[in-house]
């Protein structure tokens, strides 16, 4: 895994979800705001914010703006997010 890395500075992105993005939700069901950045599978814990690029989350995230919203299937259901910001630290 580590001969194929490629190190990313986030800081120099902007625009578009991507990897590295820190995105910041909102449920549009109940209005709870969440803020995951999108990362490897190695890196990813959830519980600290940290998502799997590879998750269905990040999935539909990935390429979408401010304002957007995106659906998730999830095992309890489909469950429709607003992006709120985007932010590359």
């Amino acid at each position: 895994i580590l001969s194929k890395a490629d190190v990313i500075d986030p800081t120099r992105l902007s625009g578009a979800v991507k990897f590295g993005a820190t995105v910041t939700l909102a449920d549009e069901d109940n209005g709870d705001e969440k803020t995951y950045q999108i990362v490897g599978e190695t890196e990813a814990d959830i519980e600290n914010g940290l998502l799997n690029m590879r998750s269905p989350l990040a999935r539909a995230l990935i390429g979408k703006d401010a304002g957007d919203s995106v659906e998730v299937k999830t095992p309890g259901g489909t469950r429709s997010y607003e992006i709120l910001s985007i932010r590359y630290i």
